[in-house]
């Protein structure tokens, strides 16, 4: 019974997640709806056959419409956007590129808004990159393995105007509505679930207290039977003392006892019968329990699989991003306890984009499992790697110091390199980039991976296909 109970808990505790998770991605529709409105007003004055579109897109996102709605004005935008292109209509001025790769990555030139010199046209196409960015970086976070969360993130790297960074911005709200979709699936089987359970616990309640209400007729049924005998018995001792007549004590005696076995006899009865009663219900509860009990192990089952499913890449088929962040707090509380050497190195996969649009992402899919498979081979037990995100993986090695660690990576570095990949038959050239450090005093998650981070930059910056310490 508690363990029932406890794993009624346990669904309860699911379902508080699920909530939560909903009114998280809630929360990124909002933002995603004011996004939306915001690149409407930014693109307006480009285009006169745009604008009247965008207006329509901004009323709706305005009275929360919902996604058939949002999907048909998408669809109808992208028309007009691909016949703008056919047409070879002239873009408008363009700004120089912005100096942040994270605002303009090189080879983006951002559109100037009509009205606008190039400084508040660049201003506005880094915030809305910086926005869209961000927007993408949170799902990575929620849902590091959506099969086209890489596409997207490479796509808004080529992003070179408005209308690219709306089809984008589109691709971006279908992947909230399924995420959001999936949510609610998820929560309705757990209801569904958490109902069954609770039917059966209302059964083995009530069968409970039936048992226990025939313990309480079997006490009463007992006292009655116990009364009635010495009622019985203070008669016969009454009319015995009363009376001289030996046949006529005979009789009366013969009489009690007649009296007293049909009360025994009427108990037994009743005994019979609710010891067949009994044995009807404990079947039947024990045919209940023996159902409960394999419907308990096949749930545990579950959601041991998806538990380990949540903390694996379906890509890659290693660690993702949520199980690196917890087996990270993990070794950053231990490093702050015993003080033992803790590395580590952030991967990036060089020219990746390029690989995508040559190979196709079927092919960069390749190609990230491949350089995962080398870097799963070169750690050893107690170390840990994960994808971290598109191109980007993470390795912890533990108990090694910072020199050993880039001995290390400049082993897993050069496996990378030797790697004879290829697509269609033409060979691909495929490398990494590493940034590593190790844990240092005053560290916390975030300022370790900044440091090693800072070091991928480095790396990049310095010709790529190398590895720079912190």
């Amino acid at each position: 019974m508690a363990e029932s109970i406890d794993w009624k808990k346990k669904h309860l505790d699911a379902l508080r997640e699920m909530e939560a998770e909903e009114r998280r991605w809630r929360a990124v529709e909002q933002v995603l709806r004011r996004l939306i409105q915001r690149l409407c007003a930014v693109a307006k004055g480009s285009e006169p056959r745009l604008d009247a579109q965008l207006d329509n897109l901004a009323a709706s996102v305005r009275r929360d419409a919902d996604d058939v709605e949002l999907k048909a004005l998408f669809d109808s935008l992208t028309d007009t956007i691909m016949a703008l292109e056919r047409s070879a209509i002239p873009e408008p001025a363009r700004p120089a590129p912005a100096a942040a790769p994270a605002a303009a990555p090189a080879g983006r030139t951002p559109p100037a808004a009509a009205g606008d010199g190039p400084p508040a046209g660049e201003r506005r196409w880094s915030a809305s990159c910086r926005a869209v960015a961000a927007l993408l970086d949170r799902f990575a976070q929620s849902d590091p393995a959506a099969p086209a969360l890489a596409g997207l993130q490479a796509d808004l790297v080529a992003a070179g105007d408005d209308p690219a960074l709306a089809r984008v911005l589109g691709r971006v709200a279908d992947l909230v509505a399924e995420h959001g979709a999936a949510i609610a699936r998820e929560r309705a089987a757990a209801a569904a679930m958490l109902a069954q359970v609770t039917e059966r616990l209302e059964e083995m309640a009530i069968y409970l207290a039936g048992a226990t209400m025939e313990r309480e007729r079997e006490h009463q049924d007992s006292e009655s039977l116990n009364v009635e005998v010495l009622a019985q018995m203070s008669r016969l001792s009454d009319e015995v003392g009363g009376s001289d007549n030996l046949g006529t004590l005979r009789a009366l005696v013969a009489d009690r006892l007649e009296a007293v076995a049909a009360n025994v006899r009427e108990f037994r009865e009743r005994e019979q019968q609710r010891f067949v009663e009994h044995a009807a219900r404990s079947e039947r509860m024990h045919a209940r329990i023996s159902e409960l009990e394999h419907e308990t192990r096949e749930l545990h089952r579950t959601l041991d699989l998806e538990k380990r499913r949540s903390r694996v890449d379906p890509l890659t088929r290693i660690a993702n991003r949520a199980s690196f962040d917890e087996r990270f707090a993990e070794e950053l509380g231990r490093w702050k306890r015993f003080r033992n050497p803790v590395a580590v190195l952030v991967w990036d996969v060089d020219h990746f984009k390029s690989i995508n649009d040559s190979c196709g992402h079927r092919g960069g899919d390749a190609v990230l499992r491949e350089v995962a498979g080398c870097l799963a081979r070169g750690r050893r037990e107690v170390d840990f790697l994960a994808r971290y995100g598109g191109e980007e993986f993470v390795t912890l090695l533990v108990g090694t110091p910072l020199a050993d660690a880039l001995k290390v990576a400049e082993q897993m570095r050069a496996t990378v390199e030797a790697l004879r990949f290829h697509y269609r038959g033409a060979p691909v050239r495929v490398t990494v980039s590493c940034g590593l450090t190790e844990l240092r005093d005053g560290d916390s998650a975030e300022s370790v991976f900044d440091r090693a981070d800072a070091a991928l930059y480095r790396a990049k910056n310095e010709g790529r296909n190398r590895c720079v310490s912190a």
